[in-house]
């Protein structure tokens, strides 16, 4: 655990005033660690002021010189005092002193809107990365619009600190460029809109999956983890014995989703999407990687170790049948020590297992795989690999739930926690491309989700991105894979009245996961949160057996073209055509239908093609929907 920040002598944010004396002797007396110079407190709602502070002794606080109601600190060292509800303004002062001859102050207080922005690497997507950034940055002076960059913890159990320095800093060159490109949009476009001081909230790690946000109460209420929260439990009381148990559930994962078909050589060195080979182009999935390697008695009993290289991203890597290793991390070079034993005279086998959950995957690196003796290593070469299953069949991964992104509560309890429950005008979530390979499951944890984070932060407006496009483009319709992700994450803002969605379906790069137009993403999740409409589906009106008009809830317009393209029709049997439409009024678009027919569908490929629009740029969100 780490220390409170210390209100003596002078830090950063936190100014002594030198007209109090100072007791030598006292307890360090601190604020909450959210709570730093240039802060913005939420306007309208009560306010806890927290920190630490000797037992017994008497907090008194004032704002602009008007006495607040004291706190006396607890016997664990807390104190709070409650901050009335207070209009929109800057420029505020906060004052703090104890019984026991301590003091701080706050400078720069404003009271205004606050915002938590959430997610995985397209939230975390840094403004310096983002397109017309040099402009951007140039621009970004703005004394009410203030930014608090949390830094990557994870834990086991909820922290009252974060992992590093935090402050708040008007934005401008110096504090925009190392923070969240979508964030410093939507906060930007949100301050320029309400004319009041806005503070947004900065908390996002890549590549990281919804359980690892979510607290262990909402973890349980959501079901369905008993027993990787088991395992989280025994990680606490016995860090081997997880290792051991999570290895098992990865074994049984593997052996479920390994492939039967033939095998073919494999080039250690490079992705498996490097190959040119079609098959593991856009590949992702399970694979198993298997070579042999003949050994003397005096060097199997003198092999130490097995070096592979990068895995990308999960491994469970044996010898001779016998697992010496697992990891997770696309960019972790592997180094498995060997036990005693593992290797013998003659023919040895060893066999990798991975898992790729997107982008590059495979067995790579400048460092081949060898065995590492007491006296020198034996290269391992002529590898050969088999496709397994892919991602999106593969089901339920079984992440040791103790690693940062990948596990359960981890980032929460790192990352979450220590804001503590400061009041919050709303929240903003780009994240799922982690939890694509189960939509289904995403609704009822993305729902436990919201309801965690509204219940801890006093809120109740959600933003979600709708996640962009990525992935092949397509000629035909297909059954693709991103389309089921974002469906579930329009189906939970359609079924909310308080969550909103910001489509960026338009945003994508078939060819990069992270595209660079952020912008158009903030500015969209700014109205989702200011409640603009956009996830819910048409009312459906059949004319006769062989039209049906869609009617949406706002106006639309076609670009490029004269009619609006990316409707599909589908039968029964899961066949499906584009289908001709027109839009018959602003807000009508009228499809020609056959008998058969039973699903309509919009936009429903990785990389689709969308050319219509409402009067505010964003583009009509994808969907899937039963035919009347």
């Amino acid at each position: 655990m780490r220390p409170f920040r210390l209100a003596v002598p002078v830090i950063a944010a936190a100014v002594p005033l030198l007209a109090w004396p100072v007791a030598a002797q006292a307890a360090p007396f601190a604020l909450a660690p959210v709570l730093t110079d240039n802060v913005v407190l939420q306007r309208g709602k009560p306010v806890p002021l927290r920190g630490m502070g000797e037992p017994g002794s008497v907090v008194h606080a004032s704002l602009d010189g008007g006495a607040l109601p004291d706190a006396t600190v607890a016997a664990d060292g807390t104190w709070q005092i409650a901050l009335p509800p207070q209009a929109a303004g800057g420029g505020h002062h906060l004052r703090f002193a104890t019984s026991t001859g301590q003091q701080t102050q706050l400078a720069n207080v404003a009271f205004g809107d606050v915002f938590l922005c959430s997610g995985q690497s397209n939230m975390e997507f840094t403004l310096r990365h983002a397109t017309n950034a040099d402009v951007v940055i140039a621009g970004s002076a703005n004394p009410d619009l203030r930014l608090f960059n949390v830094p990557k913890q994870n834990s086991l159990t909820p922290q009252p600190q974060f992992g590093a320095g935090v402050a708040w800093a008007p934005a401008g060159p110096a504090s925009t460029p190392d923070f969240s490109a979508v964030c410093y949009f939507m906060g930007a476009s949100l301050q320029a809109t309400r004319k009041v001081p806005v503070g947004l909230i900065a908390a996002s790690w890549g590549g990281s999956i919804i359980e690892d946000w979510m607290s262990l109460a909402a973890v349980r209420q959501a079901g369905g983890h008993d027993d990787d929260l088991e395992l989280l439990a025994l990680r606490r009381r016995d860090p081997a014995a997880a290792e051991q148990a999570w290895g098992k559930q990865l074994r049984a994962f593997f052996a479920r989703t390994a492939g039967k078909g033939a095998a073919r050589s494999a080039d250690v060195g490079k992705l498996w999407e490097d190959w040119g080979d079609p098959a593991y182009a856009r590949f992702d999935g399970t694979a198993t990687y298997t070579a042999t390697v003949r050994l003397s008695a005096q060097q199997a009993r003198a092999a130490r170790a097995l070096r592979l290289g990068v895995v990308d991203d999960i491994d469970q890597t044996l010898v001779n049948g016998v697992a010496v290793g697992a990891g997770v991390g696309w960019n972790t070079q592997r180094h498995y020590a060997l036990p005693a034993g593992s290797l013998h005279a003659g023919t040895n086998t060893i066999t990798v297992n991975v898992l790729d959950t997107g982008s590059g995957g495979g067995l790579h690196g400048d460092s081949l795989p060898a065995l590492e003796l007491a006296d020198g290593s034996i290269p391992i070469a002529g590898w050969q690999v088999v496709q397994g299953m892919p991602l999106a069949r593969a089901g339920k991964i079984p992440m040791p739930p103790w690693i940062a992104a990948s596990g359960l509560t981890t980032l929460y309890n790192g990352m979450i926690a220590p804001l503590g429950d400061i009041p919050l005008a709303g929240i903003a979530w780009y994240q799922g491309e982690s939890n694509a390979g189960d939509a289904t499951g995403y609704r009822g944890l993305l729902r436990a989700l919201i309801a965690d984070w509204r219940s801890r932060f006093a809120t109740r407006p959600f933003g979600i991105v709708q996640i962009a496009g990525y992935g092949p483009l397509v000629a035909g319709p297909t059954d693709a894979f991103w389309p089921r992700i974002r469906e579930a994450q329009r189906e939970v803002a359609a079924s909310d009245p308080d969550a909103g969605l910001a489509v960026a379906i338009d945003v994508g790069d078939p060819d990069d996961i992270h595209p660079t137009r952020k912008k158009p993403v903030g500015q969209r999740l700014a109205q989702a949160l200011a409640g603009k409409p956009v996830a819910a589906l048409p009312v459906v009106l059949r004319e006769g057996n062989d039209q049906v008009r869609l009617r949406f809830n706002r106006p639309l317009r076609v670009i490029g073209d004269a009619v609006p393209i990316g409707f599909e029709l589908c039968d029964a049997a899961g066949h499906c055509r584009f289908a001709p439409a027109k839009l018959d009024a602003p807000d009508t678009v009228a499809i020609p239908v056959r008998t058969g027919d039973v699903t309509l569908r919009y936009l429903w490929a990785d990389s689709p093609v969308a050319n219509l629009f409402d009067a505010d740029g964003s583009p009509l969100s994808p969907f899937t929907m039963p035919i009347p």
